[in-house]
């Protein structure tokens, strides 16, 4: 799995050197290129109209020092976005516009070898009776180009904003854009189209992002991740979208669908809102913490899949912790013994288990799995090293799979 950062989030474009080194320096080697990031805001509903003014030169020289970092290597490039209309705009004529930008951001996609690009589907001027032949033209044009060039186009969930009230807009339905992604791929005779969540979408529509995630399956190649108060529309880092009654994005669901499919596609961070609440003084230590809030979310992601490849395993850890991985994971990836920094517990049993010393796992092969059972992950994993010991896994109980507290 790949975790890049969103464009969207580099603030400061006439700094944009200093915007990708505190980017990189914080461990992101590679983002994800929204390329409504050149432009201004509501530069597409302004399109056409005299009174709007805009700097395409000053936007282009950016453009242009942004792939100058990616060619010497310093950041790279994976997944591009194209520019996309606003839920709320009144504009029902750039549609035909809109078929010219995806054209042009295929190719640009396909020149520098990326893979994925999203562009929204067509909503402004549509009616619900339409908009599958509308969007089926729309995208099978696309995918003709994107054919070409090797690119695959992520359809991506909307919002349909209805006099202020957010509610599921175009592909917000999983099963029917899994339907839609599925006849595009046929009529073009390969994987031309698949899928890209936004978290941010699913929030404000009240939809379980797990279930979602269940649904699309293979189909689903990128997960942008930003957290909303499911009311406002926002891209603020995951944890910190609480609204005024307490309650948080539904991340537990997204781990879990994301795990049963075992996902291994584009993590994508927008956190742009997040940044921009800080002083620009103070904007180079939020990029740690926000590498590492992605760091959570591909741990989370990937640790039953981890557990999975292990071919034999020892716990370390006799504690809840262990107990919680036994209810689950004892039958499908049963484990040798556990082992247990109190010698209280060495030669007594745990979930049938025994317990044994530290000291056993210097005996054991390398392909054999220790997991670290304890939220002193960092301390035990020293340990370990200190020993010889270099195969480490680590376990979590934070997202427990669906069903778990009813059995």
């Amino acid at each position: 799995m790949q975790v890049c950062y969103s464009s969207k989030g580099l603030l400061d474009l006439s700094r944009l050197e200093k915007s990708i080194n505190n980017m990189v320096n914080a461990g992101f080697g590679e983002m994800m290129l929204d390329l409504s990031t050149f432009y201004a805001k509501g530069h597409l509903e302004m399109y056409g109209k005299s009174v709007f003014s805009f700097d395409v030169q000053e936007m282009r020289e950016r453009y242009e020092k942004l792939m100058c970092f990616c060619n010497k290597g310093i950041v790279q490039i994976k997944i591009m976005r194209a520019p996309h209309l606003k839920w709320d705009t009144k504009r029902l004529d750039l549609n035909s516009l809109l078929l010219r930008i995806g054209q042009e951001c295929i190719v640009h996609c396909g020149e520098g070898g990326r893979k994925y690009l999203i562009i929204q589907p067509l909503f402004a001027g549509v009616s619900k009776a339409d908009e599958w032949k509308e969007n089926y033209r729309y995208y099978y044009e696309l995918g003709r180009a994107a054919v070409k060039k090797n690119v695959c186009i992520l359809l991506e969930n909307q919002c349909n904003n209805i006099n202020g009230h957010l509610v599921r807009g175009v592909c917000a339905d999983a099963a029917i854009a899994s339907a839609w992604i599925d006849e595009l791929n046929d009529e073009l005779g390969e994987e031309v189209f698949g899928y890209c969540l936004d978290t941010g979408a699913c929030s404000l529509c009240g939809q379980s992002m797990g279930e979602m995630a269940v649904v699309l399956g293979h189909r689903l190649k990128a997960v942008l991740l930003r957290e909303c108060d499911g009311v406002h529309e926002a891209s603020r880092l995951p944890f910190t979208g609480r609204n005024e009654n307490g309650i948080n994005t539904d991340w537990q669901s997204l781990f879990r669908g994301l795990r049963r499919i075992e996902f291994d596609g584009m993590l994508v961070v927008a956190a742009g809102d997040t940044l921009g609440g800080f002083s620009h003084l103070l904007r180079q230590q939020i990029y740690p913490v926000i590498k590492s809030t992605a760091e959570y979310f591909r741990w989370q992601i990937e640790m039953e899949k981890a557990i999975k490849r292990c071919s034999a395993r020892v716990l370390f850890g006799a504690g809840n912790m262990c107990r919680n991985y036994m209810k689950f994971y004892g039958e499908k990836y049963p484990p040798l013994f556990v082992c247990d920094n109190n010698s209280k517990l060495w030669g007594t049993k745990i979930c049938g288990l025994e317990v044994k010393e530290p000291e056993v796992l210097k005996k054991m092969p390398p392909e054999c799995a220790v997991i670290i059972c304890n939220t002193f992950y960092s301390e035990i994993a020293e340990q370990l090293r200190t020993m010889g010991i270099r195969n480490i896994k680590t376990y979590n109980d934070e997202y427990l799979p669906e069903g778990f507290f009813c059995q």
